[in-house]
């Protein structure tokens, strides 16, 4: 063999302005060797860029982030004039209307299969890692394939010294869910180093706790993950397993943070239990208005797009004005009339030094919560998100958070819950909210669950996976009337079928 490939024929990388899409067309990507044939890979420095590749796959604003986030009710990107039109791809997103050749499908595809094949390189014996360093690839498989699995359904898998002219095997279901089972065993987590929270640049990293972290979320999706019917109730021994892998995060010291959007500031904190080493500029400026440039490390000011609906705005408690001090909870953040606001920017906006902004056309810049639609939006609709701030870690903050120990506690109060333990839950989520000035809940049922976690945890990275589990992801919402069941799962892009013919195409597309 002259050549190991990964056939990804059509792999596509997407550059983004507020406007502009831009493809370069590549053929492949290619592996050399020296022998002609494969002979091991450098460990420590290919598991240094499996990690930069992972976070790049997810820390950007389109691709696999924008299928697990745009695609939810929490998120959409309107169009505005022209900007952000982008041939209709944010747009049917949002309105569950894509097909197998959307752009962010395809690159969101090749993206995590070219990690887990660059990732089973490490793996295999030839390349002679070291136990850590063994952990570490398996660790971060695990994560890349639970995506695939949870995003399409179906996982192709190439061994490390398969030739070109070897077509990537299809894993069912069931062998996926064996593999990351596989990946995250007691043997790996016992050769990951034990971090505690707090040591910034150890959580970029896998460590015991996130691979116990990982381990939670994958076992409270398994039975999706197995094709389960969405909203399903899980298996009880899965539930278990849950408890178990969170109470060993909490173990490791892990703690909630009393100041909410503090823990999005790059400085270390007790909640942060891994961290993608990719900047966060994404998370900030993709809804902050052309004329937010007062603000330090970018002049040129916001790219005005991404925002919420006005529904998913009112699952929080407060009244309608997100003005600084109106007695809303801590979570849905504030606007402060002489900077930049928190959490939910809604109404009137204000530079440093206390002057209203305006739009372009010299217009009050005051964000509302109501859209016309998804096209035909001017300036200021939308109710804007912000939890990584550029007064925290400047412009372009270079971190994100994927595992945070807030989505970890939820974890185990849903799975009490999934296990008639409705007290335990309501009081895991009640103490949960007692911290984020949140009045406690009376009872706590699937519903108020799923609404929890997406007060907690909006644009984290994980709404799509909730709403699938709980059964709430094919329902309409605003901007959407699209209740198609089968849009649980993404389809497999066309050029990817067309190179693989053991692929097959999920049902509805």
């Amino acid at each position: 063999m002259k050549n190991i490939k990964l056939l990804l024929i059509g792999l596509s990388v997407v550059a983004f302005s507020c406007t502009d899409l831009e493809v370069e067309e590549l053929d492949s990507v290619v592996v050399d060797s020296p022998t002609g044939e494969f002979s091991g890979v450098d460990p420590t420095a290919n598991l240094t860029n499996a990690y930069v590749a992972t976070a790049n796959s997810l820390g950007s604003q389109d691709n696999t982030y924008a299928l697990m986030e745009v695609s939810s009710d929490a998120q959409l990107v309107p169009t505005r004039g022209t900007d952000w039109g982008d041939n209709g791809v944010w747009r049917t997103l949002h309105q569950h209307t894509w097909d197998a050749t959307h752009q962010f499908v395809l690159n969101a595809w090749n993206n995590q299969n070219s990690n887990v094949f660059s990732l089973n390189q490490i793996i295999a014996p030839q390349s002679e890692a070291n136990p850590q360093q063994l952990a570490e690839a398996k660790f971060l498989r695990a994560l890349n394939v639970m995506l695939i699995l949870d995003l399409w359904g179906q996982v192709p898998f190439r061994a490390a010294d398969d030739g070109p002219d070897v077509l990537p095997e299809v894993l069912t279901r069931q062998e996926a869910v064996d593999l990351i089972e596989e990946d995250l065993s007691n043997t790996t987590i016992e050769n990951l180093p034990a971090i505690g929270p707090g040591n910034d640049a150890e959580i970029l990293r896998a460590s015991q706790a996130s691979a116990h972290f990982l381990r939670a979320k994958f076992y409270l999706n398994k039975h999706i993950f197995l094709g389960a019917p969405s909203g399903s109730a899980p298996e009880n021994a899965d539930m278990d397993r849950v408890i178990e892998a969170v109470d060993a995060v909490t173990a490791a010291g892990f703690s909630l943070e009393e100041d909410f959007f503090e823990i999005f500031d790059p400085a270390p904190d007790n909640e942060s239990v891994f961290t993608l080493e990719r900047d966060a500029g994404g998370r900030i400026w993709n809804g902050l208005h052309y004329n937010h440039n007062e603000f330090p490390g970018n002049a040129g000011g916001g790219w005005n797009g991404f925002c919420t609906t006005a529904e998913f705005y009112a699952m929080f408690e407060g009244p309608e004005s997100n003005d600084e001090g109106s007695g809303q909870e801590l979570r849905r953040g504030y606007v402060p009339n002489d900077s930049l606001g928190f959490g939910f920017l809604v109404g009137q906006q204000y530079d440093f030094d206390g002057n209203p902004l305006t739009t372009r056309n010299g217009d009050p810049l005051a964000f509302s919560a109501e859209l016309p639609g998804l096209a035909g939006n001017g300036e200021a609709t939308g109710i804007r998100m912000l939890k990584y701030h550029p007064e925290n870690g400047g412009a372009f903050p270079s971190r994100q958070i994927l595992f945070r120990y807030a989505d970890a506690v939820l974890m185990k109060a849903e799975a009490e819950l999934w296990k008639g333990n409705s007290g335990v839950a309501l009081q895991i989520v009640n103490d949960l909210r007692e911290l984020r000035d949140a009045s406690p809940l009376t009872s706590l049922d699937a519903e108020e669950m799923l609404a929890e976690r997406g007060r907690e945890l909006y644009i984290e990275f994980w709404r799509r996976q909730d709403q699938v589990r709980f059964g709430t992801f094919t329902d309409t919402w605003s901007y959407k009337d699209n209740t198609e069941e089968f849009r649980v799962l993404f389809p497999i892009p066309n050029l990817a079928i067309s190179t693989n013919p053991n692929l097959e195409q999920n049902p509805g597309y």
